[in-house]
């Protein structure tokens, strides 16, 4: 199960790492053109999702590998989990379909290794 874990926490953390650096340092303008739902919001709160995105890809890796303030990584993962139900939000009330069912498989994902993570605290 812990190869398990590491598998689903590398893939997240490889997701959210990318996501946040095109938040970060992409222009409102270019980001809207590939990602629709930044239209109503400022650059500022985009670029915030985008860091907060970044330290939690951070969260789910480093404790656990450096195996130093391990419950970091539960928490990275809860916190990137209650990101994804944001982001449910937003993509519901545009009507976004596709994007509320890949923010769904990835909330299941980090809520698994939130639970397992805390659960067992053995990396």
């Amino acid at each position: 199960m812990n190869i398990t874990l590491w598998i689903i926490a590398v893939v997240l953390a490889a997701f959210f790492l990318l996501a946040g650096f095109s938040k970060v340092t992409k222009p409102k303008e270019q980001f809207v053109e590939t990602m629709p739902w930044a239209e109503n919001y400022s650059p500022s709160l985009i670029k915030f999702i985008g860091v907060a995105e970044i330290l939690g890809a951070l969260g789910l890796i480093l404790p656990a590998a450096f195996k130093v303030a391990v419950i970091l990584t539960p928490l990275a993962a809860t916190g990137l989990a209650i990101v994804m139900l944001l982001a449910m939000v937003v993509h519901a009330r545009r009507g976004e379909t596709q994007g509320v069912v890949m923010n769904i498989v990835i909330f299941l994902l980090l809520a698994f290794v939130a639970i397992m993570r805390f659960g067992s605290q053995s990396f």
